[in-house]
């Protein structure tokens, strides 16, 4: 039996930066708020360290790059909650510097996961937004540092004033492509497969926030985000930020008011709202 109970999900956050934002969302969003992992042992853990706070967060499954596994999230929201409030995507994956595998590889798994997982969440939970949700993608400052040290004529194209879904998928697919083929340096992209599935996530963000303000539901706001330098898996704890203070802007922009016209579509860090280049 559905409900009209507000529900916020967070995209892998049974650790780091994830688990900060559902800890952040416990304490300040009116509604259950949903842990997600691909391994329910490590998400039933997270969940009984918050628990041990007092918080009381809900716990289920997800793997962004499983289509089965997004349907199975839809059908658990639809069910019990009857539509979605606030969505994070923050599950995202990143190689250390001293990875041995090959580039090649590297380009298509991260793509895999940090942009189509990423999208392909988006495509089956959308249709559950209710007016006023808010969207949030953790992105980072690496896709503009990126997308900086790309060539001109790719930087031409990630600001198209036109840029759609279709021409971003056609960017990300020939990024993957060439590292295969191994002439994406010759193609003008910068060795970051990290960096350019992050140029991905924060340029999708302009094409749905321009698509959901022509949708019949009102104020439903996406932005993306850079958390900072934080000290979790991914940076090896070298990190400068704790993740709690890696989860402010990310929380900043799931809480923000009814009706804001600004940030809304657009790149932030540290609550300030950034260029892409």
């Amino acid at each position: 039996m559905s409900s009209s109970k507000s529900v916020a999900v967070v995209t892998g956050s049974n650790k780091g930066i994830g688990y900060a934002i559902v800890r952040g969302l416990c304490k300040q969003f009116q509604g259950d708020v949903i842990l997600t992992a691909r391994n329910e042992a490590n998400g039933q853990e997270a969940l009984k360290k918050l628990n041990a706070e007092g918080l009381k967060p809900v716990f289920h499954q997800l793997d962004i790059t499983d289509d089965t596994s997004i349907q199975r999230m839809r059908d658990f929201l639809q069910k019990n909650y009857g539509g979605l409030d606030v969505l994070v995507n923050n599950a995202a994956i990143a190689y250390k510097m001293a990875a041995t595998e090959p580039f090649s590889e590297q380009a298509e798994v991260s793509m895999a996961t940090n942009f189509w997982g990423t999208l392909n969440a988006c495509n089956v939970l959308f249709p559950l937004l209710r007016p006023h949700a808010r969207v949030v993608h953790v992105s980072s400052r690496a896709g503009s540092m990126t997308a900086a040290k790309c060539s001109k004529e790719l930087q031409t194209r990630f600001l198209d004033p036109e840029l759609s879904m279709a021409k971003i998928k056609q960017l990300m697919n020939e990024f993957v492509e060439s590292a295969k083929a191994g002439t994406h340096k010759a193609k003008g992209w910068h060795e970051s497969a990290y960096g350019t599935s992050k140029i991905g996530v924060t340029l999708m963000t302009f094409v749905q926030q321009r698509e959901l303000s022509a949708d019949s539901r009102p104020d439903i706001v996406v932005n993306a985000c850079c958390p900072g330098y934080v000290a979790t898996d991914m940076t090896s704890h070298k990190g400068t930020k704790t993740i709690d203070e890696g989860a402010d802007t990310p929380l900043f922009l799931a809480m923000l008011p009814p009706n804001t016209t600004s940030p809304k579509g657009q790149f932030v860090a540290e609550r300030k709202v950034q260029n892409m280049l």
